[in-house]
């Protein structure tokens, strides 16, 4: 039964893991990287792909420029897992592979000019900056393409590597709620299950091991929350995070709580950064493009669920953000969902 899902995810389409497959036979160190402030997606992935070279005989090590977040510090070789701003001046990798990254510069990691690139991601906003792109915006997760190039590999899913694609698969298809969500999304859990991921367990790491800040923090957010017919938003200044001892990955999350109010198709979290730029998360159900929208202000990410930053202070931007929101969705709009 394994064998046969395995067929039907690599059925999509021509392999296109096959020459990444193949980059990797060709070289024997590596350096695996992902996004600054990192999800459950990049981690999980990071964490599995770290298996998958070290399986294959390569020399592999991981780097992000953001700490591990404290609810995936429980998953297997989460420790491994070095923050840093630049590459260890000793370690010259043949190969960097880069995680749900549209640019080198999102990594925010310093030494990769000149590296031999290899970049795998599925957001929309995907870009073909690296040496070789893999770029695939019909998968769930980066999780389905990491284990796609596994099965390519000829690599054995370990209970190790199905823990962190099922973590990964989990959180970035918000609990299998976001649109993407299909059979091939179910045929994937279903074969990480049956390799050992244990789906209550995981789900309460992910979950149900918040810490109090964390909570404190939504508390602040829920108290400044505004609804404007279809729109609904909250947010928290540099202060609050400050006074309630909050760190970056507390605010992880909180924008699922406005997008979850009956009536409203998008939702956006707003964070004063310490240089008062602001942070934002957006939300949306239905065919509201949030990633189209993100992009118009230099970030991106999904149909469904996006990010960008923009200049403040924290009202204007908000202002900003909203106008175009409402312009999105004006009943005569024509709302893009490329």
């Amino acid at each position: 039964m394994i064998e046969r899902t395995s067929k039907r995810l690599l059925d999509r389409r021509r392999q296109p893991e096959a020459e990444i497959r193949d980059a990797i036979f060709e070289r024997e160190s590596f350096l695996v990287t992902a996004h600054a402030r990192p999800d459950g997606d990049a981690i999980g992935s990071l964490l599995s792909l770290w298996m998958i070279l070290k399986a294959m005989g390569k020399r592999a090590e991981m780097l992000l420029y953001d700490r591990v977040p404290l609810i995936y510090r429980t998953l297997p070789a989460a420790d491994q897992i070095r923050s840093a701003p630049h590459i260890a001046g000793n370690f010259r990798p043949d190969a960097v592979i880069l995680l749900e990254c549209d640019s080198v510069e999102r990594s925010r990691l310093n030494g990769l000019d000149g590296q031999f690139l290899i970049n795998i991601d599925h957001h929309t906003s995907g870009r073909r900056f690296a040496d070789i792109n893999w770029i695939d915006t019909g998968a769930s997760a980066v999780a389905e393409m990491v284990y796609r190039l596994a099965i390519s590999a000829g690599v054995a899913i370990s209970l190790e590597m199905a823990t962190c694609l099922y973590t990964a698969l989990l959180s970035d298809t918000g609990s299998f709620c976001y649109e993407g969500t299909d059979e091939r999304t179910f045929a994937l859990a279903k074969s990480l299950v049956e390799l050992g991921a244990r789906p209550a367990r995981i789900a309460q790491d992910v979950y149900f091991s918040n810490p109090a800040s964390k909570m404190r923090l939504l508390g602040a957010a829920l108290t400044n929350l505004k609804r404007e017919g279809r729109i609904a938003w909250l947010w928290v200044t540099h202060s609050d995070m400050i006074r309630l001892g909050a760190a970056e990955e507390d605010c992880e999350g909180i924008v699922n709580y406005a997008i979850g109010i009956s009536g409203v198709d998008v939702a956006v979290f707003l964070r004063e950064l310490p240089d008062h730029r602001v942070r934002m998360s957006l939300r949306s159900k239905s065919d509201v493009h949030v990633a189209a929208v993100a992009e118009q202000f230099g970030g991106g990410g999904h149909k469904n669920a996006s990010g960008c930053t923009l200049d403040g202070p924290l009202y204007s931007a908000m202002d900003r953000i909203l106008d175009e929101l409402r312009r999105q969705l004006r009943p005569h709009a024509v709302v893009s969902i490329a």
